[in-house]
C-alpha cells in the first residue's frame, strides 16, 4: 500500500460498491431532505382551472371600452357561473374565470358605480388570466427518482394532493469518539483532558448529508474494548465513523483493530489537514459488512477528512442524483456529479452510502 494515497483513490474505493439503500414510504410532512426512489407523475393540472391573477373585473375581450353591468361576484374558492352576454363579473385573485370570459382588468383601471363597471378599451384577450395547466400538465413528470425533497419539491407534491412518498431510507451511522482524554461537555475537566468538540460537529455534518446517527459512543484507549465497540457499532449501523486512533501512536487502536481484521482498505491520504484517515470494513455475524471511516482526532483534520472523503457515499446510498468540482476518478465522475450539488457535499458522503 502506498504511503500516501491520493484523494481520487479514496473516492474510488468508497464508490466502488455504493448502492442505494432500501425504500420506505413516509408522510410528506416528514419527507424534507429525503430522496425519492421513484419518479412522480402529475395527476392534476396546475393551475387546475383558469383563474384571475388580479382583483378586478373579468369580461369578454370584445366588451372592453364599455360600461358593463356587474352580473356576479367571484371570490377565490367559489364556483363561477357562465358570464352573461354584455356583462362583466367582479373577480378576486385566484377566482375562477367564468365560461365566456377571456380577460381581467385590474380594479385600479375600472370604475364601478350603481352596479356597472366602466372598462378601459385596451384590455387584450388573456390579460391577467392564469390558464389551466400553465405550470404543470397532467401526465408531466413532476419529480424524478433521485431528487432530494426540499421546499419547492415538497410544494409540488402537496399541490398534487400527495400525502405520502416512497423515499430511500436514511443510512444509519454510529459515531465513535476515541481517547481517554476526551470527555463530554458538562463533565468537570481534569488536567490533560479535552472536551469533545468533534461529536456535535460531525453529528451535524452527518445529519446534513442525510444520515441517521444511531450511536454516539466514547471509546477508551484500549485495544480489546476498541474491537468490541467497533463490532457492536457495525451490528447496528450501515457506516461507522470514528475520530482518533488512526495515526501511528501506541494508543491508536482503530487502525490496529482494522489491520487485525484484515479489513483496512486504505490509510493515509495526500491531503492536509486529514492525512491519517483510515478506510475499511467491519464484518458482521451474518456475513455482511459495515463500512468504517476513521477520521483524525484533531477537529480541523476530522472535518477535513469528513468533507474531503466521506461525503460522496452520503448520496450514493440514498440514490441522490452530484454536481460540483471535486477531483473524482473518471469512472465515478458522473455518479458524483449526479449525487452531490457542491464540492463540499462531494467530498463528505461516500462512506455513508457504501
Amino acid at each position: 500500500m502506498a504511503e500516501l494515497q491520493p484523494i481520487e483513490a479514496a473516492l474510488k474505493a468508497l464508490l466502488a460498491d455504493v448502492t442505494p439503500l432500501s425504500a420506505e414510504q413516509i408522510a410528506l410532512n416528514d419527507a424534507a431532505g429525503r430522496v425519492l426512489v421513484e419518479s412522480v407523475t402529475a395527476t392534476l393540472d396546475v393551475p387546475p382551472f383558469d383563474n384571475s391573477a388580479m382583483d378586478g373585473y373579468t369580461l369578454r375581450a370584445m366588451d372592453a371600452g364599455k360600461r358593463l353591468p356587474v352580473s356576479q361576484r367571484i371570490a377565490a374558492g367559489s364556483t363561477a357561473r357562465p358570464l352573461a352576454m354584455g356583462t362583466c363579473a367582479r373577480i378576486f385573485t385566484g377566482g375562477q374565470i367564468p365560461p365566456g370570459a377571456a380577460c381581467v382588468v385590474m380594479q385600479e383601471r375600472g370604475t364601478e358605480e350603481n352596479g356597472e363597471a366602466l372598462i378601459p378599451a385596451d384590455v387584450p384577450e388573456g390579460d391577467n388570466v392564469r390558464l389551466q395547466g400553465r405550470d404543470v400538465r397532467q401526465g408531466d413528470v413532476l419529480l424524478n427518482a433521485g431528487e432530494r425533497l426540499e421546499a419547492a419539491a415538497l410544494g409540488h407534491l402537496a399541490g398534487q394532493g400527495i400525502t405520502h412518498v416512497r423515499v430511500c431510507r436514511r443510512p444509519r451511522v454510529a459515531l465513535l469518539s476515541t481517547g481517554d482524554e476526551i470527555v463530554d461537555p458538562g463533565t468537570p475537566l481534569q488536567p490533560g483532558h479535552l472536551y469533545n468538540s468533534n461529536r456535535p460537529m460531525l453529528k451535524r455534518l452527518l445529519e446534513t448529508f442525510g444520515a441517521e446517527v444511531v450511536q454516539l459512543v466514547s471509546v477508551p484507549d484500549d485495544y480489546a474494548q476498541t474491537v468490541a465497540l467497533l463490532n457492536h457499532a457495525a451490528a447496528e449501523a450501515d457506516v461507522v465513523v470514528s475520530t482518533g486512533g488512526v495515526s501511528v501512536g501506541e494508543e491508536d487502536h482503530v487502525k490496529a483493530a482494522l489491520e487485525s481484521l484484515r479489513q483496512l482498505d486504505m490509510w493515509k491520504l495526500a491531503i492536509r489537514p486529514g492525512k491519517p484517515l483510515a478506510l475499511g470494513r467491519l464484518p458482521r455475524d451474518d456475513g455482511s459488512q459495515a463500512r468504517i471511516v476513521g477520521l483524525p482526532g484533531n477537529p480541523v483534520s476530522g472535518v477535513g477528512g469528513r468533507v474531503a472523503v466521506s461525503t460522496p457515499a452520503d448520496g450514493g446510498a440514498t440514490g441522490l442524483p452530484c454536481a460540483g468540482g471535486a477531483s473524482v476518478p473518471n469512472g465515478h465522475r458522473d455518479l458524483c456529479h449526479r449525487y452531490w450539488p457542491t464540492p463540499a457535499l462531494h467530498a463528505g458522503g461516500a462512506a455513508l452510502y457504501a
